[in-house]
């Protein structure tokens, strides 16, 4: 989801793959080379359907190795999801957390209607899900060690289910789109064209909305869609974002800004690359990597 990206990269603090994790380490050996399987507990992937109000979501767990209980990572695609970032989810399986991916209501087959409101409670059903204790038992999941990752849209939805979840032990953000500065693009007939644009491009895959009711959302409800607000809410638990400076990495920025008035500790980067960080996959999974063993130590 491009989201408008705004000529304001020049104020955009730039970090280059060297440069944005001043790495003189390797690549973090789950990035590329897979675990010695364990025959007694291997790694596996189950598809099912989170039930939701009007509707169901379709998912994957990729389930980690080894025995005991398993971190667990939610990642949430962005609008409308072309790109599901699977290539983190297996990196992260074989660092030792269990990943939890989703089709939002309406979107790419789930049953429902999709909306920005239906996502964000999407979001907040597969936090709970992860917390039940049938599939805590299920899938090993370690209740104190849940990870929200989430790409563009998906970012702002991380950052919304991890605000109104306590339990949630950390955030990392992938070019996250920010609906507030959206919405005062709108001011402008450029950047409502712009908007209008990109949202009727991105409407094929998803059911039950349009231009007209989706940007109703994020104008009638301007407390809920700002992620500055929701990123202060989060508080002073850990926080990554890495933006995209030919992507949307102004709103990072900005978003970063006002995450760091509640939490000093919030790292920003924003990267040399695009939306989809298209050149920057190996970095990116390096980078979601070290920031879960940041926060909870694994097997590898």
């Amino acid at each position: 989801m491009k989201m408008m990206a705004l000529a304001t990269a020049a104020a955009i603090m730039v970090a280059g793959m060297g440069h944005a994790q001043a790495r003189d380490a390797a690549i973090h050996p789950a990035v590329t080379t897979d675990p010695k399987p364990d025959a007694t507990h291997p790694a596996g992937m189950s598809a099912f359907v989170i039930p939701a109000q009007d509707g169901a979501m379709n998912a994957v767990m990729y389930t980690a190795q080894g025995g005991g209980l398993h971190p667990t990572l939610l990642l949430l695609h962005g609008f409308p999801g072309n790109e599901q970032n699977l290539d983190l989810a297996q990196a992260a399986r074989r660092a030792g957390w269990n990943v939890l991916t989703l089709h939002y209501r309406g979107s790419w087959g789930s049953p429902g209607a999709f909306s920005f409101n239906n996502a964000s409670e999407d979001a907040f059903t597969a936090l709970q899900f992860l917390q039940q204790p049938a599939n805590v038992a299920r899938y090993r999941i370690d209740t104190s060690a849940i990870v929200v990752a989430g790409h563009s849209m998906g970012g702002f939805m991380a950052a919304d289910a991890a605000a109104a979840e306590p339990h949630v032990a950390g955030l990392f953000l992938i070019d996250p789109w920010d609906p507030a500065q959206t919405v005062a693009t709108l001011a402008t007939p450029d950047g409502e064209a712009a908007w209008k644009a990109e949202v009727e491009s991105d409407l094929p895959p998803l059911a039950g909305a349009s231009y007209e009711s989706l940007t109703g959302e994020i104008k009638a409800n301007a407390g809920k869609f700002d992620l500055g607000r929701r990123l202060a809410g989060y508080g002073r638990r850990p926080l990554s974002i890495i933006g995209a400076e030919h992507g949307i990495g102004d709103m990072a920025r900005k978003a970063a800004a006002d995450a760091q008035g509640a939490n000093p500790s919030a790292r920003l980067m924003v990267w040399p690359t695009d939306h989809s960080f298209s050149d920057k996959r190996i970095a990116l999974a390096d980078a979601l990597v070290r920031f879960l063993a940041g926060v909870a130590p694994t097997i590898r």
